[in-house]
C-alpha cells in the first residue's frame, strides 16, 4: 500500500525539512534514495523509495547499506545538490508530487521532484526552469530525459476537508496496538510507523518486484539468444551439402570427355547413385576449372561449417548461464542479493563496451580487438585503432586482422602477443596448417594498398613470429570472451 496524498502531507509536515542542508546522499539500490539532512543541531535521514508497491517517503533511523559500487543517480546528484539548502518541501496539491527548491546560492537554483505515484515513480533534478539535468529512472516517453521540460501535474481545486474524506490516513495507532513488541515508543510519529511498518514488510513487496522485472530481463534476453543461435544452425544445415560439392567436382574430372563445346550443363550418370545428373559449369572454362570451383565450395563450406560449429558452441555455453543465472534469481530469498545479481547484466554506461566490429578480449588489462572479415579489419583500421597499438596478421594466408591497444609507458608482455598470435591464427586460413608465421608491427607503420581490395595494407618495420596454435590458450580465451557475453 502506497502513501496516499494526506499521509504524504503529515510526513512533510513532521520532517519539517525547510532551511535544512544535505550533507550527503546515498543511493543503496536502483529505486532507493537516501537523502541525509542537517538543521538546527538535529540530523535526519529522509529515505525516498520508489519500489512498486513500497513507494513512499519517511524519515528512517535504520542504517542505510552502501552499494557495493556507486550508482549513476546517485554519483550525480552528489556533484550537484549535495551541501545545497532546502528553501521549501511541499507536495504539489493533492498529486502525490513532492517539489523540493533547492540552492547552493542565489545564482544556483535547483527543483527537485519527487513522483510517489505506485507504478510511475521517480526522482527528478530540474534547473529552475524545469530543465530536467538527470532522473532516477529515465523515461523518453514520458519526457523525463535530460534536457527536457519536466512539466509538474497542474493541482486539482478539491477542499480538504473533501479529501481527507477519500483519502483517510490510515489509523496507525489502532494497527501498532495490535502488533506485539514493535518496538516503537508510545507515541510514534507517523513518520516513525511507515518506516517500521515498510521494513516489516519490505522483503516481500520488493522481491515480487524485483522478479518480476528478472523475468522481462530473461524473457528478452533468451529470446535474442536463441534467434542468434538458430540463425548459427540455419547457416550450418546450408553447409550440409559440402561433401556433395566435392562429389560434383570429382564428376565433372570423370566425365570431362561429354563437355561439349560452348555447353553449359554437363549431363551425365552418377557413379554412386546410377542417377542422370546434371551439372552446370562455365562454358568458358575447362574442365580442370570448373572441377576446381567446386572444389573451392567445398573448402570454404568445410571451413565455414566447423567456424560455426565453435560458435554454436559458445551460444549454448551462453544460454546455460542465461538459464541458471535466472534460476539463482529465482531461488533467492533476499532483495539486495537479487538486485545484485540483475545488476550483473547492467553495467553504468561508462563501463559498457563501445559498439565495435569483431571481436574483443580483455586480458590481465590488456585490450585484443579481431576482425574476422575483410569489412571488420577496414572498419576497425578506419575507427577503432590509433598508431601506437600492435597489429598481427600470418604470413601467406589470408585471414583477420589482431589488434592490441596499447598503454602508455608500457610494452606488451609477451604472454598477451602470443594469446593475440593465436588469435590471428584462428581467424585465418592457417588455422589447420601447424606452425605458422606471423608478422607484428605497430599501426603508424601500415600503409594501404594503393587501388588493392578493402582492408588490405602493406606493413613496414614489421617484425616476425613463429607459433605453434595452442588449444589450450584458445580455450581460456573463449572463456574470457564468454563471460564478458553473460
Amino acid at each position: 500500500m502506497s502513501l496516499n496524498c494526506n499521509e504524504i502531507n503529515l510526513i512533510l509536515q513532521e520532517l519539517d525539512l525547510t532551511g535544512s542542508f544535505i550533507q550527503d546522499i546515498i543511493q543503496p539500490g536502483f529505486d532507493s534514495l537516501a537523502l541525509y539532512t542537517y538543521k538546527e543541531g538535529q540530523a535526519k535521514t529522509v529515505l525516498i523509495c520508489t519500489a512498486q508497491n513500497s513507494v513512499r517517503i519517511n524519515e528512517t533511523r535504520r542504517k542505510i547499506t552502501k552499494n557495493d559500487k556507486p550508482l549513476r543517480f546517485m554519483e550525480f546528484l552528489r556533484s550537484r545538490i549535495k551541501g545545497c539548502r532546502i528553501n521549501s518541501c511541499e507536495q504539489i496539491g493533492l498529486e502525490r508530487v513532492i517539489k523540493m527548491v533547492l540552492s547552493h546560492s542565489e545564482n544556483e537554483i535547483f527543483n527537485l521532484y519527487i513522483r510517489l505515484w505506485n507504478n510511475a515513480a521517480n526522482v527528478i533534478l530540474c534547473d529552475q526552469n524545469d530543465l530536467v539535468l538527470d532522473t532516477m529512472f529515465r523515461r523518453p516517453e514520458r519526457y523525463e530525459v535530460k534536457d527536457e521540460v519536466f512539466i509538474a501535474p497542474a493541482p486539482i481545486p478539491e477542499k480538504y476537508e473533501e479529501s481527507i474524506t477519500r483519502f483517510p490516513i490510515r489509523d496507525y495507532k489502532a494497527i501498532l496496538a495490535e502488533i506485539e513488541d514493535n518496538k516503537l515508543p508510545e507515541a510514534p510519529s507517523f513518520n516513525q510507523f511507515i518506516d517500521y511498518w515498510y521494513s516489516e514488510h519490505s522483503s516481500t513487496l520488493s522481491r515480487q518486484a524485483l522478479l518480476e522485472k528478472a523475468e522481462k530481463w530473461y524473457n528478452s534476453s533468451r529470446s535474442k539468444k536463441e534467434a542468434a543461435l538458430k540463425n548459427l544452425e540455419d547457416k550450418v544445415a546450408s553447409f550440409q551439402n559440402a561433401l556433395q560439392l566435392k562429389h560434383q567436382g570429382d564428376l565433372i574430372l570423370s566425365f570431362a570427355y561429354m563437355i561439349k563445346d560452348g555447353a553449359k550443363y554437363l549431363e551425365c550418370q552418377d557413379y554412386e547413385t546410377g542417377q542422370n545428373v546434371k551439372l552446370l559449369i562455365d562454358p568458358k572454362k575447362s574442365a580442370q576449372e570448373n572441377a576446381s570451383e567446386y572444389y573451392k565450395q567445398y573448402k570454404k563450406a568445410q571451413t565455414g561449417s566447423q567456424e560455426l560449429e565453435h560458435d554454436i558452441e559458445i551460444a549454448k555455453k551462453g544460454l546455460k548461464k542465461l538459464d541458471d543465472l535466472y534460476q539463482e534469481i529465482l531461488n533467492e530469498t533476499n532483495p539486495v542479493k537479487i538486485e545484485q545479481l540483475l545488476r550483473r547484466d547492467s553495467k553504468p554506461k561508462q563501463q559498457q563496451k563501445k559498439n565495435r566490429p569483431g571481436l574483443d578480449y580483455t586480458v590481465n588489462g590488456w585490450l585484443i580487438l579481431v576482425g574476422r572479415d575483410a569489412n571488420e579489419n577496414d572498419e576497425l583500421l578506419r575507427h577503432h585503432v590509433k598508431g601506437e597499438d600492435l597489429w598481427l596478421h600470418v604470413r601467406d594466408f589470408p585471414g583477420g586482422y589482431v589488434f592490441v591497444k596499447a598503454q602508455k609507458g608500457k610494452t606488451v608482455p609477451l604472454d598477451i602477443l602470443l594469446d593475440a598470435a593465436n588469435l590471428a591464427v584462428y581467424y585465418s586460413k592457417a588455422r589447420n596448417a601447424g606452425k605458422t608465421d606471423l608478422y607484428y608491427t605497430h599501426v603508424k607503420y601500415l600503409r594501404r594498398a594503393k587501388n588493392g581490395p578493402k582492408g588490405l595494407v602493406l606493413p613496414s618495420q614489421e617484425k616476425n613470429l613463429c607459433i605453434q596454435p595452442d588449444k589450450e590458450r584458445l580455450a581460456r580465451l573463449d572463456a574470457l570472451h564468454e563471460e564478458s557475453m553473460i
